[in-house]
């Protein structure tokens, strides 16, 4: 069984089937693939070229913007630093995080840190913030179309969106041995409330399916992977699941190939308060979180679970 891709082309041309689709690959899966996307693939292009390039820095270069303190919410985290929920061995991965942009004075700014830029590429900086604001973008027309589906008015997650604290994560999985002892990211959910993947053409993304075992998701080329995160689980009730899923090691023959992807990871603003929503409980659907938090306050304590704080 595969995820069927859903196209984007429906947004404009039937959104109540769009919506329908989507949400119901969001029900069923967690996951669903968005076929057909507009991004702009000049963007893309360059981005990934500047992600490449990078990596490919030597060690010191890139600890220079590893931030002591601050979670890994910005900057350069270095190879081996995080590990999934519960896991005794790290991921084999490295990566950079970018954040949103806020005007001097901006409330926000005392839980969003400030981005950090390096200084070997000056081009890093303009290349990152299109895809970020892009990818953005993209997300709020995700959850527009989910807000369709769950019977909320259509701009249900504009407000709790507003200026959320959504990161931008550049991924690097160098090569592997064959008999290397960890995965490159082992299994776990996102904290968020979607995430949006480029890269994942790259085989070795897998979702736990509801019958135990392990699916491949494997888009077609021009496809962005979306799937539900633990906030909008939370939100919905687990109407809209938030599915394991990881990043297995690469067979003999791609073992000696990095793989690089591009998540973006979709957060309510940290003050939003995620309270279960009065349409997703029910006499066969009780309440499971009838204690709500803020959005800030359930991010900090998932970064101490994974080892980032």
């Amino acid at each position: 069984m595969a995820i069927q891709p859903v196209s984007l082309s429906g947004y404009r041309t039937d959104f109540d089937a769009f919506s329908r689709d989507l949400g119901g690959a969001f029900e069923r899966y967690g996951f669903a693939i968005l076929s057909d996307h507009d991004l702009p693939q000049r963007e893309l292009d360059e981005a990934l070229a500047q992600t490449r390039a990078f990596f490919a820095q030597p060690e010191t270069v890139k600890l220079a913007y590893n931030a002591p303190g601050g979670a890994g919410q910005r900057g350069y985290t270095p190879f081996g630093r995080e590990a999934a929920k519960g896991a005794s061995l790290s991921d084999l991965k490295e990566f950079w995080h970018i954040g949103r942009e806020l005007p001097a004075g901006h409330p926000y700014r005392a839980v969003m840190p400030d981005n950090v830029w390096p200084a070997e590429a000056p081009q890093f900086q303009l290349a990152m913030l299109g895809l970020y604001r892009a990818l953005d973008d993209l997300g709020a027309r995700v959850l527009k179309a989910i807000a369709r589906h769950l019977d909320l008015a259509d701009d249900a997650f504009e407000d709790p969106t507003r200026d959320g604290n959504s990161i931008l994560r550049l991924l690097h999985y160098p090569p592997v041995a064959a008999n290397a002892s960890g995965v490159r990211a082992g299994a776990h959910e996102d904290i968020n409330a979607i995430t949006l993947l480029l890269g994942a053409e790259e085989a070795g993304l897998e979702l736990l399916d509801r019958d135990g075992r392990w699916l491949p998701v494997n888009p077609p080329p021009g496809s962005v992977v979306c799937n539900i995160g633990d906030m909008l689980q939370r939100l919905t009730n687990h109407v809209l699941p938030s599915t394991t899923h990881r990043v297995v090691n690469p067979a003999a023959e791609r073992c000696g190939v990095a793989r690089y992807s591009t998540p973006f990871f979709l957060h309510f603003r940290p003050d939003f308060l995620i309270e279960t929503l009065p349409s997703c409980v029910g006499p066969d659907r009780p309440d499971r979180y009838p204690e709500p938090v803020t959005a800030d306050a359930y991010l900090r304590e998932r970064l101490r679970e994974i080892g980032l704080a």
